[in-house]
């Protein structure tokens, strides 16, 4: 128990693979949740939320709602797994840099949030995604062609 416990020796891949499936899945049910929210409350929140763009807080608060609604769920699922993750990284990079101005007092999540897209943009999103289904299916047509 302890050799197993203290041992520096890394997962197979299919278990690195399922931690990140179900990393993707609580991280991305953890970010989608604010999206939605932002989403049910569009037309209060649409006046004063921060625009930190420029483009007005309507177009802001919709950009946002993108980036925690749509790229969670491709995020979730694996799809286009880095392009999606540069939105939200973007979006919670702005939100401590700018909105909280670096402040860990009510910026903290964000940072958090940023941090965690960073990783795991590094690190991919393992064999359990769509990006790996779609790698396997173009590698198998490729190969059938060549035959």
């Amino acid at each position: 128990m302890f050799k197993k416990v203290f041992s520096a020796s890394l997962p197979s891949a299919w278990i690195a693979s399922t931690l990140l499936l179900l990393a993707r899945v609580f991280i991305g049910a953890m970010f989608l949740c604010h999206g939605v929210q932002k989403w049910l409350y569009y037309g209060t929140l649409s006046q004063d939320f921060p625009d930190p763009l420029h483009v007005g807080s309507a177009w802001s608060l919709i950009l946002i709602i993108i980036a925690e609604v749509v790229c969670s769920f491709f995020f979730i699922f694996g799809f286009l797994y880095r392009l999606v993750l540069l939105p939200m990284i973007f979006a919670m990079g702005m939100a401590f840099f700018v909105i909280h101005d670096g402040s860990l007092d009510g910026g903290e999540l964000s940072l958090i949030y940023m941090m965690i897209f960073v990783f795991m943009y590094f690190i991919g999103p393992g064999k359990l995604s769509i990006d790996a289904w779609l790698k396997r299916r173009f590698e198998e047509s490729i190969e059938r062609k060549s035959m």
